[in-house]
């Protein structure tokens, strides 16, 4: 139960931070806003202000916005005794304020990310190295008797005057099977000063040990002062933002030439499982899975395909290009085409969630 709430906590903080960003581009570009809904339809109960109905709908899973004139068919056809300026409907704004407005939901999404990630850097975060750190040290083990610690970096292994450089924890892992028995000198680095330390691996450790007693990782923490965080969290943004492009290209790809992707893409049902895992892990691997999440919607939605924003801003930058607008009923019907497909693709993708789930 704590798993499903959560999820739709997170799903629902999602999508207001999207819309809440096309709501205010919206408002900025003096485009009538009429509603701004909590969740979705059948509405509980709203009120207005300012000329804009605030509502709260009975699904809770997100939220939407309705812009007068999102499409041109609209105009003139809303239900209300005011008549609207027509200089207030998001068609008939210029194409430097749609794409403003269109990008303003992506852009809602890449700063919560951003956010998340530099608090997060406050508290400290694992980041990948290409150092071989020792994490734990196992009692009664060659490891302590050796005088290891945690946090030691492992720099080298010299046995019989060959020097064997270690580049990963495979390395490490493999060189003490290899010569379990016989004596290691190992080169390690402990508060930026390296020294030599001799060690005899086992032949047959306790189970879950291994032959040097220890349990080594790739990742460091890194921690920031609050006033360095968002600028160290805007570079992860960045960094994060470019693989995830990279990735989804990459699947897009395989999927295109008929082979199976590389990574495993997960729906609602997914998403849901890997919200418990992260509640499991504690506050941190909450905001770690929402800042993520966070930007792989932006990048979803900035994507050039049919009902999403970026299949919207190809209309615009035609628009712009050739001073012509998209015939409506074209526009209207792609739209329609690529919700279509979207909601195809959730579904096989929710299918196969389902067969994973079943098989485990």
């Amino acid at each position: 139960m704590l798993t499903i709430i959560a999820f739709i906590l997170i799903l629902g903080l999602l999508v207001l931070v999207h819309e809440f960003g096309h709501f205010i581009a919206a408002k900025k570009n003096g485009v009538y806003v009429e509603e701004f809904g909590f969740g979705y339809p059948p509405r509980l109960f709203g009120f207005k202000f300012r000329n804009t109905l605030y509502s709260i709908n009975l699904i809770p899973l997100g939220g939407f916005v309705k812009l007068y004139g999102e499409e041109a068919g609209e105009l003139g056809a809303e239900k209300t005794t005011k008549k609207i300026p027509s200089n207030q409907a998001f068609t008939n704004k210029k194409p430097w304020q749609k794409l403003i407005i269109l990008c303003a939901g992506v852009l809602g999404n890449f700063l919560l990310g951003w956010i998340l990630i530099s608090i997060l850097f406050t508290q400290g975060i694992p980041t990948p190295t290409k150092d071989v750190i020792i994490d734990r040290v196992a009692f009664n083990s060659p490891a302590q008797y050796a005088g290891l610690k945690p946090k030691d970096i492992l720099l080298e292994i010299t046995i019989d005057n060959k020097i064997e450089k270690l580049k990963s924890t495979n390395d490490l892992i493999d060189l003490s099977k290899k010569y379990a028995g016989q004596k290691l000198n190992i080169k390690i680095k402990r508060a930026n000063i390296e020294k030599i330390i001799s060690i005899v691996p086992r032949k047959n450790p306790p189970t879950g040990q291994g032959p040097l007693g220890i349990v080594v990782t790739s990742f460091i923490e890194k921690r920031y002062p609050w006033y360095q965080a968002p600028f160290f969290g805007l570079i992860e943004a960045f960094n994060i933002t470019i693989k995830i492009v990279s990735e989804l290209g990459k699947t897009l790809f395989q999927l295109l030439t008929f082979k199976k992707p590389q990574i495993d893409v997960a729906g609602p049902i997914g998403i849901a499982q890997f919200t418990g895992q992260a509640i499991k892990f504690g506050r941190n691997a909450v905001l770690e899975f929402i800042a993520l999440l966070s930007l792989n919607l932006a990048v979803l939605n900035i994507f050039p395909f049919p009902a999403l924003d970026g299949g919207r801003l190809v209309f615009v930058i035609y628009e712009w290009i050739t001073k012509k607008r998209v015939n409506k009923n074209l526009e209207k019907y792609l739209n329609l085409t690529g919700f279509s497909l979207l909601i195809l693709l959730a579904l096989l993708v929710s299918i196969s969630d389902v067969i994973k789930l079943i098989k485990k």
